[in-house]
């Protein structure tokens, strides 16, 4: 629900440590940046400009164009995003990790349909997915094409019984809704299906072609699916379940292959209390990703940049996730790579992923369940960081509204380690109420962001005001906690604070995917 609160201690708090007003769209940074020390939030805000992001977006934009329209892990345009964001960090005088982890590459697959009909067919892709072609009848599994909402497609052992996969090549046909991807198919390998076709849903923000997570089932094992699976548009598989209908699905064998983290370090006098901030930096293969992620990773690359002559009280740590279309593989690969002793000197992590949607939402993640959506609170101290984003949006006079914490962006495994998280995000594939409308404009009816996970997604699919205005969020919550996490401790039970809260100096200091549905 739309919430809009008095003022509370975290705007006041955000107004006294003097966050300033939105500036202009098209504003660079004042000369002095490139000399003084960013170490109070009006200094660092004026700093983070819109102009300086948006430099980093089009180097993410030039990189996709020159490497086939995609920046996905795995792909050469990923590699290109990798050596400009390590660059411009060593140019600012950081020492640059590259976190490398295991990696396996699986291409867009090829879905052809034969008969009655002769086209090919978009794809989405599904990590997870076996490879191999198959050539064979086309059998809908319990499809619910007049009304999608319903759909309930191959979720139950019972949708496939009766069905004829006893053929030597027979592909299902699955629409999706209502489970995760991995539980078709897995349920469609065992009916006897040598290859699976899941279509989107069908409604509103669910038609063109579906990709996901399928590595793994609802209890957390590994789906260990061997058959190739394609996502197709609403319409295409409307067009596959005609009777007679033949098709052709292909999936090339994987490539094994190493990809990278970036790790930049901004020391600070508590080494054993770490803020994190993080983006993801890859695409999808369908795109360039401009807006999902190239909005996050350019706003804390920038915030880096601006930041990197500051000497914070807590050691800064910014990371550019890999693979996060993949299934969260370069951030749960990262996470499980830290000792006990790591993990408990992360304060907290800030998590931004699309936070400059075209038809955008202001939502923040909902670190306290207050709106008892979807999944429960975050772990202690997500409550406080929630806190400090609806202040920064209050002390702007900007409405604001919680979104489920559940864990489908680079936060998930920071918070299953009990680590407190938060972040910002501006919506997705979800569609736009009309009340959303009338608080936010736009409009009402499309998806937050049209071009969600399409090649569309590029430099002219943004929101320059939200950009603008999350960008300043993104650097007034990192330099915040860089100097004070002494509330996130609290709640943890963390009892080292010599360094918390103390005299500052000049001035005060102060949200991929789809496993399912």
């Amino acid at each position: 629900m739309y919430t809009k609160l008095r003022l509370s201690l975290g705007a006041a708090l955000v107004l006294c440590l003097g966050v300033v007003g939105v500036p202009t769209l098209a504003g660079a940074a004042s000369p002095s940046c490139d000399t003084r020390v960013n170490n109070t939030v009006q200094k660092l805000v004026e700093c983070v400009t819109l102009e300086g992001v948006r430099e980093h977006q089009a180097a993410f934009q030039a990189a996709a164009d020159a490497n086939g329209g995609t920046r996905a892990a795995g792909t050469p345009g990923y590699d290109a995003t990798v050596d400009y964001v390590v660059g411009v960090l060593e140019d600012s005088g950081y020492d640059v990790e590259l976190n490398g982890f295991p990696f396996t590459f699986t291409a867009l697959g090829e879905l052809e349909q034969l008969t009655p009909v002769s086209a090919t067919y978009e794809t989405g892709s599904f990590s997870g997915s076996g490879t191999g072609e198959v050539i064979g009848n086309v059998i809908p599994v319990d499809l619910s094409i007049a009304d999608p909402t319903l759909s309930t497609s191959g979720c139950e052992a019972t949708d496939f019984a009766g069905l004829d996969f006893s053929g030597p090549s027979d592909i299902a046909l699955v629409q999706r809704g209502f489970c995760f991807f991995a539980v078709k198919a897995t349920l469609a390998e065992a009916a006897g299906a040598e290859a699976i076709i899941i279509f989107n849903q069908g409604t509103p923000g669910r038609e063109g072609p579906v990709s996901g997570n399928a590595t793994a089932l609802p209890d957390g094992t590994p789906s260990n699916i061997s058959i190739p699976m394609v996502g197709a548009g609403f319409n295409e598989g409307i067009a596959l379940s005609a009777s007679g209908s033949t098709a052709r699905v292909k999936i090339d064998p994987a490539v094994e292959t190493t990809q990278f983290n970036i790790i930049a370090e901004l020391p600070g006098k508590n080494d054993d209390n770490v803020v994190m901030a993080g983006a993801h930096l890859d695409s999808v293969q369908q795109g360039p990703g401009v807006q999902d992620n190239g909005t996050g990773s350019a706003a804390i690359l920038e915030t880096a940049v601006q930041m990197a002559k500051v000497k914070p009280r807590n050691t800064v740590r910014f990371a550019w996730w890999g693979a996060e279309e993949a299934g969260l593989v370069g951030s749960t690969q990262y996470v499980a790579g830290l000792s006990q002793e790591e993990l408990d000197d992360i304060a907290l992590y800030l998590n931004f992923d699309m936070i400059g949607s075209p038809n955008f939402v202001y939502f923040i993640y909902d670190g306290d369940d207050s709106d008892v959506v979807g999944a429960g609170p975050g772990p202690a101290g997500s409550a406080e960081i929630e806190k400090f984003f609806e202040g920064f949006y209050e002390a702007r006079d900007l409405p604001y509204q919680g979104t489920d914490f559940s864990g489908r962006s680079d936060y998930g495994p920071f918070i299953a380690e009990g680590i407190p998280a938060g972040g910002l995000f501006t919506g997705a594939e979800g569609v736009k109420t009309d009340e959303q409308a009338a608080i936010w404009g736009g409009t009402a009816g499309d998806q937050y962001d049209p071009c969600y996970h399409l090649a569309c997604d590029t430099f002219d699919n943004i929101s320059l005001e939200a950009l603008d205005v999350n960008s300043d969020a993104v650097a007034a919550s990192t330099l915040n906690y860089a100097m004070n996490t002494s509330d996130i401790n609290a709640k943890r039970g963390k009892g080292n604070f010599k360094l918390q809260n103390r005299d500052y100096g000049e001035g005060q200091h102060m949200h991929a995917h789809d496993m399912m549905e």
